[in-house]
């Protein structure tokens, strides 16, 4: 476990970033920072500026079809997380940058499952195209798997069971938030924790359900309110 995802996983994301300027001048590493901070984004709701000022470096930092590829990819979700948070609608630009990074990726690309699951993002939360997310999120999941990528898996386990749930199937609903929740466990992904423990809490008996909001609550007080938006769902009425 490096020190940048322990730093990462406990939402110290500005502390994982500074290490990373150590290689500055490397794509890889380049790609790493502007992805922890736009993360940081997604969690906070700030931090924009700094996301947009090293995705630019990342981007002219390119040299190959998958460096431009992935940094595509990275454009695309820090416009959708504009979008979706309410920060700025880049809806557009979103979709424009995801498509840059398919044309751009190889099909067998390790970043390809990242790329379907942002895609699947943007079909379910933008275009409110149920079909085309489940679709976009079980290829990126077949390819988060075989890859062992178990951090995106937590993810297209969510999003899948969100839209079963949303169709009324609880029992497979259950058991997505259930894997998702089990996987960020394992992996110590301390910031994505609360958000399963809510997810799971909607498909629980009512008893059951207080457990896992009240742990999610405890959760989101130790990391100082993160994330800021299930900080406020979670908040005594």
């Amino acid at each position: 476990m490096s020190d940048v995802w322990r730093l990462r996983s406990r939402g110290c994301w500005g502390e994982a970033a500074r290490l990373l300027e150590v290689d500055a001048n490397d794509p890889g590493s380049a790609l790493e920072r502007t992805a922890v901070l736009i993360e940081q984004c997604m969690f906070t709701s700030s931090g924009w500026s700094e996301a947009e000022d090293a995705l630019r470096a990342a981007e002219a930092l390119a040299r190959t079809d998958e460096q431009r590829g992935a940094a595509a990819c990275e454009r695309g979700h820090l416009a959708y997380a504009s979008t979706v948070l309410g920060a700025r609608d880049r809806a557009d630009e979103a979709r424009a940058a995801l498509g840059r990074g398919a044309a751009l990726l190889a099909l067998d690309s390790p970043n390809r499952p990242l790329l379907d699951f942002r895609r699947g993002l943007i079909s379910e939360h933008l275009s409110h195209n149920a079909p085309a997310a489940r679709v976009a999120y079980r290829r990126a999941h077949a390819g988060a798997t075989e890859a062992g990528d178990d951090l995106l898996c937590s993810f297209t386990w969510r999003h899948l069971a969100g839209l079963a749930f949303q169709d009324g199937d609880l029992a497979e609903a259950r058991h997505g938030f259930t894997e998702s929740l089990r996987l960020r466990e394992q992996l110590g992904y301390l910031v994505g924790v609360a958000p399963a423990l809510t997810a799971l809490a909607d498909v629980e008996s009512e008893v059951e359900a207080a457990r896992l909001r009240a742990e999610a609550a405890r959760l989101v007080q130790l990391l100082g309110g993160i994330p800021v938006w299930l900080s406020n769902q979670l908040a005594p009425t």
